[in-house]
This record gives structure tokens, C-alpha cells and sequence, in this order.
């Protein structure tokens, strides 16, 4: 440890700078004016290193995706800055230069003390729209990134403290609802500002020196227990894939195959025998992967601190030639929803037979991307609405996945119902669980959720990016695959089912139709057949099964008018075993 530091200062430094990443946090929250920031926070703040932009520290409740993405498109901004002063304050979205999709829009800003350069601060808020074909972004059908929306290099909005109205014209010159996104423009920079104010408090309390030391010892340690925990898993190469259902274009499973070989404390990424570029907007841009690979680690040690250091064992091979490495123009608006928890659920398929007793069966695996835009005529005001919604976790060793998670990228949860109502003309007519999607296993998978959605008044255009259509989330160590992502729209009384499963773009839809979802349940874990049959009775009291469901997912059968057990394979099972 640094001599000139103390364990109670390390701490006191380290809880210091990841509560300047929560007040940030906190300040875009409550100020953002688009639902999908102040609701389903679909953000993330963070402190990087002047010279490279390491992340030195991040909020809390950031999404883990942004992690790695804010860290190599901080780096981007560092390299393009030019003269450089207080106050100054740049916009990016372009996903080439470490980024995601265009809707994830990036604000950096130099933080100076005492008129030197100390590091760099950056947040990440979706907006609810950026131009392109369809309102929300979720282009399905793109061949090419300008069909997604408007893409910014790394540009100064604000100029030492004053922003750019010119700049700003061009950008709201190319979006919808153009003078609703000034709310969360400001918002954004609001945020960076109370970390200004924060991080230099912090500095005037224990002094420059003192600070860069303790970030210098933070990044050392978290290095040491990354290793530590990485030591765990034995020696060799592991092996995992996942599918992606299509591209929205071409009507076939994208690959994904991933090769791990662990030696002493280091872990080797190997992608490159993964399908090549596809047409449709299912590409993965470098950032977005490797991002992807550091948030599956760190779900399965979530326990080490999140700095630079935290990823310095994990080496991942640049997969060029394949979709999990996009250069322009590929479009790329699925890559950071929906590739990247692809990406994560073939590292946890590949090092599940590893280290069993850490891992867990594949989670839901999909943000469900839903946009809709259309003119409200009671308001007489455009609007573009975007959801997200959960979805199983998988099983694991401790027991069964929960339902309605978060996805596997993220904290970004479904924008309240109320609110959903107050802000846009639609019904929310359903919203139950998904019943029947938890994969069957010893310890069975959570499950998905069903909803409705009905148009109240006017037309829309619907727009859908989701996944685990084709397939359900895998089951872990015999555990059965969980329930498919679904979607319907009903339009004029008759049923549309997308071609691409639950891809699509730009339907209309007028007064009263509506759309119908059911995400996935997570993937069960353990063989179904030692399930106690008790638990399996309960769940089809709870109608989480039917009993058709219970007799061929876990062996059981049920008295049909007491719910109670008459037969059980498990029983079988334990009687076999006894012998």
C-alpha cells in the first residue's frame, strides 16, 4: 500500500469518489425530462483519468454497459480535444468512437482544479429519440447507420460554460420532438456540474496529492482482487455460444462463439468464430463488446470494486471480420440492448461447467426495445414513447431466478404505468407475469412479463428490437431453456405476427389497436427432475404452471381437484438413488 496512505483516508477517498458518480446520478435523474431517464434510468455517470480516460470511479446505479463504453469513448474525446478550458463541455453519440447505439448520447467535460487539469467527468443518458427512419431509433430494418439517426463526433455544445446555440440548432434541426429534448440537454450538464462542485470539495478536504494517490492505490487493489477471484476458476479453455435470433433483415441465428482460456490470474476473449457482418442493425461495435465482457465478470464477482484496474486481467482478441466488430457504415442500434447480453450469456455458458457453484443459468437476455411514435390530437403535440421491460433471471445454486428483472446490461427498469399513461394516449390494459417462461430445473428460472398495450387516440408508428425470439435463455447443468420473447400487434381486428419474431419497424397502428408482449423467462438450473415436488405444486397453485406444464417439465402429476402430488419422477429419483 502507498505509505503516505492510510486504510480508513483509502476508504474514506474511494466512498468519496463513487458518491460524486451518485450525485451526478441523482442530479440527471431528477432533472431529465425524457420518462426513460428519470424513470427507467437509462443512464450512467463516471470520473476518468486526464491523460487516458481510465475510469477512475462510477455511480452506484450506473449501467454496468456503460462501464467500458464511457471509458474508450472518454479516450476518443481526449484525443480530438483541442485547447481545452474550464467550462468547456462536449457532445458525442457516434457509436465508432466508443460508443453504443446513437440514442446513448455522451457528454464529457474537463474538470480543472485550481487551473490544472485533474481528470475528466462524462455521463451517458438514451434519449428517446435522435432522427433516423423511425421515431426512437430502433430501426430494424437499417442497413446503414445514417437510417438510425443524427451521429456527432466529439463536438464542444458548450464553450467555457456558454453553449453553442448554433450547434445546438443543428442538432435539434435533425430530431423529433426537438423542444422537449432541451430538458434532458440541460439536465445532462447539470449533472456534470454538481460533480464539478463535488469532486472539488473532495479535493480541497484532502488535498491533490492525496487523492491521486489513493486513485492510484484503488486502481492496484482492484486489480489484485480481480486476479484473485479470477484464480478460482481452474486452468484451461472454456467454451460458450449464444444466438442472436436476426439481424432484422436477413432472416437467420447470428453466432456468437466464444472461447475462454484462463491461465493463472489472467482470462483470454476469443470471439473470432463468431458469424460476420450481418446487413441489419444487430452489429456490435468494439466498444459495446468489450463493455459486454466486463459486465458478464463482474456479475459473476460482483463483489470487486469497478475502476480501471477491475478489467486489467481480461484480454480480449479484437473479433474482426465478424459482427461483434462494426466499422462504418454498419448500422448498430441493437448492439448495446440486445448483442451485448448475447455476448455476456455465451461468457456465462462457457464458464458454467467451470466454476458452477458462481454462475447461474442464462437471464431473459433482452431490454425489449419498444418505441412508438405519433400526434396526440387532445394535445395536439408529437411524442415519441419508449419502454423497456424485464424478464426472468435464471436459476442458480442458492435457489430460483427472480421475475421481472432488470436486464443483464443494466438498472434500467420499466417506466411506471402511471406514467405511462399521463405522458403518451395509450392503455395499459395487461401487465402480468409471463406464466409458463421460467425454464424448468432444480431451481427454476424467473419469470417474464405479459403486457398490453392499447392506443387511445390517434395513429402511431411501432417499432420493435428484441430478442430470444427464436430461442429461450439457456438452461445451466440440465436446466430446460426458458420461455420466448413474443410480440402481436393487433391492428383493424386481425393478428400481426412480425416475420423477424419480435423485430420490426415503423407499423401503424391507429385508435385501438394495440400491441401485445410476453418476454422471456430465464433458463432453469440443475436437472428439473430434482425439483421438490412440493415447490412444483405450489407453483401451479400460483398459476405459474399448468398442471400439463408440471407433469412434462418436472415429472410431476397432481390431483386435479386438490393441486396436491399423486406422482412424482423425483420421487422415482430419490427411491432409485436410496437404493
Amino acid at each position: 500500500m502507498n505509505s503516505s496512505l492510510d486504510p480508513v483516508t483509502l476508504a474514506v477517498i474511494q466512498n468519496g469518489l463513487t458518491q460524486v458518480c451518485n450525485e451526478m446520478d441523482l442530479a440527471f435523474v431528477r432533472a431529465a425530462f425524457s420518462p426513460v431517464i428519470s424513470e427507467a434510468l437509462d443512464r450512467s455517470d463516471g470520473i476518468y483519468a486526464a491523460e487516458d480516460g481510465a475510469l477512475i470511479a462510477q455511480g452506484d446505479l450506473g449501467l454496468p454497459v456503460f462501464v467500458g463504453t464511457m471509458q474508450f469513448g472518454t479516450r476518443e474525446v481526449i484525443r480530438r480535444a483541442k485547447r481545452i478550458a474550464p467550462g468547456d463541455l462536449y457532445i458525442v453519440n457516434d457509436p465508432y468512437l466508443g460508443g453504443t447505439h446513437l440514442m446513448d448520447v455522451r457528454f464529457v467535460k474537463p474538470f480543472f482544479y485550481k487551473g490544472e487539469l485533474f481528470s475528466w467527468l462524462a455521463n451517458t443518458g438514451h434519449w428517446p429519440d435522435t432522427g433516423g427512419a423511425v421515431p426512437g431509433g430502433f430501426s430494424a430494418n437499417a442497413t446503414e447507420v445514417e437510417q438510425e439517426g443524427l451521429r456527432l463526433p466529439p463536438v464542444k455544445l458548450f464553450k467555457e460554460g456558454e453553449m453553442d446555440e448554433e450547434i445546438l440548432a443543428i442538432i435539434l434541426s435533425n430530431i423529433r420532438i426537438a423542444d422537449q429534448r432541451i430538458g434532458d440537454i440541460k439536465a445532462q450538464a447539470a449533472a456534470l456540474a454538481v460533480g464539478e462542485r463535488r469532486l472539488t470539495l473532495l479535493l480541497d478536504r484532502y488535498g491533490r496529492e492525496t487523492v491521486e494517490a489513493a486513485i492510484g492505490e484503488l486502481r492496484v487493489r482492484a486489480e489484485q482482487q480481480m486476479r484473485a477471484k479470477i484464480e478460482q476458476i481452474p486452468d484451461g479453455i472454456y467454451r460458450g455460444k449464444a444466438f442472436v435470433d436476426s439481424d432484422g433483415v436477413v432472416n437467420e441465428a447470428l453466432r456468437i462463439a466464444m472461447k475462454i482460456t484462463k491461465t493463472g490470474s489472467d482470462l483470454h476473449f476469443d470471439m473470432t468464430g463468431s458469424s460476420p457482418p450481418c446487413q441489419g442493425p444487430m452489429n456490435s461495435v468494439i466498444a459495446t463488446t468489450r463493455s459486454s465482457i466486463y459486465l458478464a465478470i463482474k456479475h459473476i464477482f460482483p463483489d470487486v470494486p469497478i475502476n480501471a484496474g477491475t478489467f486489467a486481467p481480461l484480454h480480449i482478441e479484437d473479433p474482426m471480420g465478424t459482427f461483434l466488430y462494426a466499422e462504418y457504415p454498419r448500422p448498430v442500434s441493437g448492439c448495446a440492448a440486445e448483442v451485448s447480453q448475447r455476448i455476456a450469456e455465451a461468457v456465462f455458458a462457457a464458464l458454467t461447467p467451470a466454476i458452477p457453484d458462481l454462475l447461474f443459468a442464462a437471464p431473459a437476455g433482452t431490454s425489449g426495445n419498444f418505441a412508438m411514435g405519433g400526434h396526440d390530437p387532445k394535445t395536439d403535440r408529437s411524442y415519441v414513447m419508449y419502454l423497456i421491460s424485464g424478464g426472468g433471471y435464471g436459476g442458480s445454486v442458492d435457489g430460483d431466478g427472480i421475475s421481472n428483472g432488470c436486464s443483464t446490461i443494466g438498472i434500467s427498469k420499466t417506466t411506471p404505468i402511471e406514467i405511462i399513461e399521463q405522458r403518451y394516449p395509450v392503455l395499459i390494459e395487461r401487465y402480468a407475469l409471463h406464466e409458463g417462461s421460467g425454464g424448468a430445473g432444480e431451481h427454476r428460472g424467473g419469470f417474464g412479463v405479459d403486457y398490453r398495450v392499447r392506443l387511445r387516440r390517434g395513429t402511431a408508428r411501432a417499432s420493435f428490437v428484441m430478442d430470444h425470439g427464436r430461442s429461450g435463455p439457456l438452461g445451466a447443468l440440465g436446466g430446460s431453456d426458458g420461455g420466448v420473447n413474443t410480440v402481436v400487434v393487433e391492428r383493424g381486428g386481425e393478428r400481426y405476427h412480425p416475420p423477424h419474431l419480435s423485430k420490426d419497424q415503423g407499423i401503424l397502428i391507429g385508435e385501438g389497436d394495440g400491441v401485445l408482449v410476453k418476454t422471456p423467462g430465464g433458463g432453469g438450473y440443475g436437472d428439473p427432475m430434482k425439483r421438490d415436488p412440493a415447490m412444483v405444486a405450489t407453483d401451479v397453485r400460483r398459476g405459474y404452471y399448468t398442471p400439463d406444464q408440471a407433469r412434462e417439465r418436472f415429472g410431476v402429476v397432481l390431483d386435479p381437484a386438490t393441486g396436491t402430488v399423486i406422482e412424482a419422477e423425483t420421487d422415482r429419483w430419490r427411491r432409485a438413488r436410496a437404493a
